[in-house]
């Protein structure tokens, strides 16, 4: 594995665990924010994604 696509992806997978925690109260909050990226494409998902498989 590349270094340069290791904190992205180290970083990712933190988010994701904050939000699933989060996710155990009333409001569901990954799925709000998986829609939001469906539905806007905003340009810090797509920075992101090409951060993780750059080394690709």
């Amino acid at each position: 594995m590349n270094t340069s696509s290791l904190f992205p992806r180290l970083k990712c997978a933190v988010v994701l665990i904050i939000f699933t925690v989060l996710g155990l109260g009333p409001v569901p909050i990954t799925s709000v924010v998986g829609l939001f990226v469906v539905i806007f494409r905003p340009q810090w998902f797509k920075n992101l994604v090409d951060r993780i498989y750059g080394d690709k």
